[in-house]
């Protein structure tokens, strides 16, 4: 499970990351408000964990553009300022929780975990697009009602897809999704999606996975060709 923490505090966001990885979570930094947002925006996160005194762009603002965007990532403020009033703002502009430092790493790790419950309560068990469907959490892929196995890359670069169904998907975004920690090679992108042209669409007679010329790939609902 991936999360992105935005803290400004370069020795404070290393802490972390070694803190949160040690728990089992893949954790990327940014430290400053611009590249965090562009983060969130682009990567799939279970989790932002943002601090509010940020150069660039400050936390508030941040969570609030996220909200506009309509990304429901939860996102746990973690933040120096403990005031009344920037609680109630952190919150009023869509933020999940709220931490002040100094903080215990206990009580934040256990807070994150809340989130975590908290969002797979609400999230859609099953990404469908047309008549292909992603069981996210059983990690299951189906096509027509037909079981198709696919080896956890695949299905890491299908979900990313399936998420952003309709959209452009970069090959830089897959790769980040489906290799968090060997991002720099694109043929390993190309080559799984040549893979699962094969087992989604070809073995189907289909064409949903489309390439986007200059950009990427993109899925679509393709029952309208039949």
């Amino acid at each position: 499970m991936r999360i992105l923490v935005v803290e400004d505090e370069v020795d404070l966001a290393h802490t972390l990351h070694t803190g949160l990885t040690a728990e089992g979570y893949s954790v990327d930094l940014a430290h400053d408000g611009r590249h965090g947002l562009w983060m969130a925006r682009t990567g799939e996160y279970a989790l932002v964990v943002l601090d509010l005194m940020l150069p660039g762009l400050n936390g508030y603002k941040v969570c609030a553009q996220l909200r506009r965007e309509g990304n429901a990532t939860p996102i746990l403020v973690l933040t120096a300022k403990d005031g009344d009033w920037d609680q109630a703002e952190a919150l009023d502009t869509g933020a999940d929780d709220y931490l002040a430092k100094p903080f215990s790493y206990t009580v934040l790790v256990a807070r994150l975990r809340a989130l975590v419950r908290r969002a797979a309560a609400v999230a859609p068990p099953v990404l469908a697009v047309g008549d292909l469907s992603l069981d996210v959490a059983g990690r299951v892929c189906r096509r027509a009602g037909t079981r198709v196995e696919l080896t956890p890359r695949e299905f890491a670069v299908l979900e990313l897809l399936a998420r952003r169904a309709g959209q452009a998907v970069s090959k830089a975004d897959l790769l980040y999704h489906a290799w968090p920690d060997e991002a720099e090679d694109p043929n390993l992108v190309e080559a799984r999606v040549s893979a699962l042209r094969k087992k989604v669409d070809a073995a189907f007679h289909r064409q949903s996975l489309q390439t986007v010329r200059g950009t990427g790939y993109r899925l679509v609902d393709d029952r309208e060709r039949d």
